[in-house]
Order: C-alpha cells, then structure tokens, then sequence
C-alpha cells in the first residue's frame, strides 16, 4: 500500500470546526511535505479551486499550481499529485507548465488529477464559463488528448469541438517517460467510460472496501473492453487512530457535531447539485469532504491496520487521507500504522 494525503491548501477538512490549527499558508505546507517524506508518506494531493468550499468562499485558499511547482523544489521523494481542471486550463500550456515541474522533481514525481468542475459560482466569479456535467466531461476528453498529444510528439496538431492546436512543439518533453501519471474520479457513466479509456489511475471517494471491491471490478472490466492494461486505484479516507476504541469515537462524535449553518454548507448544496454520485450523501459526509469517513479508517491502530489490508484485498494501492490537525495526526498514523503495514 502507497499512502498519500490532501494537501491541506483550504486550511483543514473539517466543516463544522472553524479553526482546525493547519493554517493555508506556504509555511504550514512547506512543513508538512518535508516532515510526510520523512515518516513515510509517498504522495500528497494538492486539489485546485480558487475558492474554499470547506471553510467558506471567504476563506483564503492557496493556488494548486504555484504551491505545487514550490513543494516540488523543497522535497526529495514525495510525489505531488496535482489537481487540475479543464475549464480552467488552455491544455498546452497547463502541459508546458506540468511538464517544467515534473523535470524540477527529477522525472516520476509530477502526476495530475484531472476533475471536471462541479462549482458554478467559483466559475462565475473567476470569470469562466460553466457547462453542465456531460458537456463537461466531453470537454475534458478532448483536453486530455491534447495533454497527451503534445507530451509525446512533436509538431502535433489536433481539431475538435472545444480546442485546436496547430504543429505545436513542446520541449522539454516530461522527463516521466511515457508520461506523467493521470489520476481522475467520478461516479457517473460519462467519466467512468471517460477514465476507463484514458487515465493510468481511478480515485475514489470514501466507501467501505467491499463496496470499493465492486467498483474495482468494475473500472477492470470497462479498462478490458477498451483493449488496455491495469489501473492504479486509490481510495479517500478520513483517518481517526486512537489507543482504544472508545477514544476514536469520541473524537468522531467531535467532528460530526454538524452546524448546518456552517460557512462551507452552501458550497457543499451547490456541489451535490452538481455532481452525479452513485449514493446519497448524509449530513455526517457533510461534515468531512470526499465521503471520507465511509472509509471505516477509524478506531486502534490494529483495528486501521485490518481496514488497510481490506482495503488491498479489494485492489486498492493507495490511500489518500484526511485528518485534523494534520501534522500531529500524520506523525501517529504514520508510527502506528504505516511502519507496522511495512
């Protein structure tokens, strides 16, 4: 198993506590990468909106591309797994800009998470126009053509509905040979069928491995029938690790206690009505982002030490958490359960 974690550039996950002591500055990052390679971590996903849909959009939030392109000059192992999104990305460039980075880490450390937009208002206020969710994902398959087109030729060309390149030469090439990693997530046929033909990697929200079980099988079948080879999966989860069971749910009490006048609730109305998800989401998935708390990543060391081997059993390679504060709660999973998983 590989362990990553969210880059905490919204200043925390949870959206029911307001001060969670894991500012959103270039300073609290800084530290957290270079302290999470040092532990064990290998990866940190560094999402990208403009505006904080957990802390409220008055929050400030740090920029995914800048802050990545700094975290890869100040780390030696860990690979940042940065979030980007078509709408707001010219496909060339962004690939000219990732491509720069990925030789700033020495080549394997730069990958990309690729998420079709979900915030209208986040796009109305930045100036960038919205499109409704299969327009979206038809948009973002032409984009990753041109990504990847330009990643691997040179005086490539291409035509479509959304973007034209004409005999574009991009140099340097990736030093990640054949190209960067392309992680993506979404629940509706659209990007299923989206992900299956041109990703490396599906990310999933949190549910329990039984159910990831399903969704692996799945995504295997659907990557088959398009005449290609295996996937990365990795999975979100929200971790809680405590030296008895009784501690763990205290603290998951603690962060549940849901305040629906939160700053972040409205954001969160807007996202679910603009996103297609297999399951309906409960008040307590509100409280954390990303369904993380389905994940069961919660309770003693060996009881998250059984979760993580589910977990593989079902096909799952990575894990990608969330906890709070971040730094002191990375520093004990990573004593009591990554170095005993080893």
């Amino acid at each position: 198993m590989r362990y990553g974690y969210w880059m905490p550039v919204f200043g925390g996950w949870l959206r029911n506590v307001d001060d969670e002591n894991m500012a959103p500055t270039w300073g609290y990052n800084k530290r957290l990468a270079q302290r999470s390679e040092q532990i064990g971590f290998d990866l940190a996903l560094v999402a990208e909106l403009n505006l904080n849909d957990i802390k409220g959009e008055e929050a400030p939030s740090l920029d995914a591309w800048s802050t990545a392109a700094a975290l890869t000059a100040v780390t030696s192992r860990l690979e940042l797994m940065v979030a980007v999104r078509p709408t707001f990305h010219n496909p060339a460039l962004l690939a000219k800009q990732a491509a720069n980075i990925d030789h700033i880490g020495g080549g394997g450390r730069l990958s990309l998470n690729v998420v079709s937009s979900w915030w209208k208002d986040e796009a109305t206020k930045y100036g960038v126009h919205f499109e409704q969710h299969d327009d979206r994902y038809a948009r973002t398959a032409e984009w990753l053509s041109v990504v990847d087109g330009v990643w691997k030729r040179d005086h490539f060309s291409y035509e479509g509905k959304y973007y034209r390149v004409a005999d574009n030469v991009l140099q340097p090439k990736p030093a990640t040979r054949p190209r960067p990693v392309v992680y993506a997530g979404g629940e509706s046929e659209a990007a299923k069928n989206l992900i299956a033909r041109t990703c490396d990697a599906y990310v999933m929200h949190g549910d329990p491995p039984e159910r990831i079980a399903e969704k692996v099988a799945d995504m295997r079948r659907r990557r088959e029938s398009f005449g290609l080879g295996p996937m990365i999966f990795g999975v979100a989860g929200y971790s809680i690790v405590r030296n008895t069971e009784g501690e763990a749910k205290a603290e998951l009490a603690r962060i549940t206690d849901v305040k629906q006048s939160a700053a972040g609730y409205h954001n969160y109305q807007q996202w679910l009505a603009g996103t297609q998800l297999e399951q309906r989401v409960s008040l307590e998935d509100y409280s954390v982002s990303n369904r993380g708390l389905r994940s069961g990543l919660v309770g003693t060391p060996q009881q998250v030490l059984d979760r993580v081997k589910q977990f593989e059993a079902a096909g799952v390679s990575l894990l990608l958490l969330q906890c709070s504060p971040q730094l002191e709660e990375m520093e004990s999973f990573a004593e009591q359960v990554i170095q005993k998983s080893r």
